[in-house]
């Protein structure tokens, strides 16, 4: 019979396997790492009893429960859809007017329309909707065809400059590289552009230089901004005395659009969303100045 060898460190008996001089201890495994295994096994069956869980050859078993989670997920799609449809109605029946008076319906707007216009609209306008260079902040006054929510969708359903048979056209012309003003008329006109909305450019030196701007801009410029340079919402030509600026308003910024023109671009969203999705973008769009203030 053989003696049980023990470890003289730990006094713990010995299986008799050893490797390159190292002893291997007959150890149990800890009694908190059976309990665990137990409770674990124990739950697995219970599971397999009361859930659904084994695959058969063309079902599976059902479980004492009875749970089925896909016809809970069909429940929750069904219940979703009556709830949106209740609303959607609403947005598609009611007028702008209305919709802004429900509280409950504006709720669902800002919601509904935050998601929509950072799938659509956020990549040119920014997650805030406060537009970035080259496009426009959504959230001030300033509107090129107008802020009303009901301007703001249709300028969606028909884009700018797009391909839409019925689209907003606008261009400003390139009058110096076309050659219908010289270098100095677009450096007079700039700097008595930048006068209307900067005070401080209007000074005894640049006098002559802004009279002569303004007399070129009488005959060149007024057909679209107005004789005041307050713009024109019918053709989408903006106002000139404000502080809003889509391309800069610093003078050599001033000087590049005159002589080498602009022509915007927004496309048609009529082709993409719904009706009922334009006038909740519409909605929300015309709801950020709100916000801002």
């Amino acid at each position: 019979m053989a003696v049980e060898e023990r470890d003289p460190v730990s006094g713990r008996p010995t299986t008799g396997h050893e490797w390159n001089g190292i002893k291997e201890l007959d150890t149990p495994v800890p009694r908190g790492v059976l309990m665990f295994i137990i409770v674990t096994h124990v739950w697995a069956l219970l599971w397999w009893i009361l859930m659904p869980t084994w695959p058969m050859v063309t079902t599976y078993t059902k479980g004492i429960l009875g749970i089925d989670q896909r016809q809970a997920v069909q429940q929750d799609l069904v219940a979703a859809q009556a709830e949106r449809a209740a609303w959607m109605k609403a947005i598609e029946t009611d007028t702008y007017e209305q919709i802004q008076s429900n509280v409950d319906l504006m709720r669902v707007v800002r919601s509904t329309g935050r998601q929509l216009f950072g799938d659509n609209c956020a990549a040119c306008h920014g997650s805030d909707g406060r537009g970035r260079a080259n496009y426009p902040d959504l959230t001030d006054d300033d509107w090129l065809w107008g802020g009303e929510v009901d301007k703001i969708a249709e300028t969606m359903r028909l884009g700018i400059n797009s391909r839409h048979q019925n689209t907003r056209v606008a261009q400003m012309p390139a009058f110096g590289r076309d050659a219908m003003l010289d270098r100095t008329q677009v450096a007079n006109v700039a700097t008595y552009v930048q006068s209307l909305s900067n005070p401080a450019v209007s000074t005894p030196q640049n006098g002559p230089q802004i009279h002569a701007g303004r007399e070129t801009f009488l005959t060149t410029c007024a057909a679209c901004h107005g004789e005041d340079g307050k713009g024109n919402r019918e053709v989408g030509a903006p106002n000139l005395t404000d502080q809003f600026w889509l391309y800069g308003g610093d003078l050599q910024t001033i000087i590049n659009t005159i002589h080498g023109g602009r022509q915007g671009h927004m496309p048609t969203w009529d082709e993409r969303l719904t009706p009922a999705e334009i006038k909740i973008l519409a909605l929300y769009v015309n709801s950020l100045r709100d916000a801002k203030r």
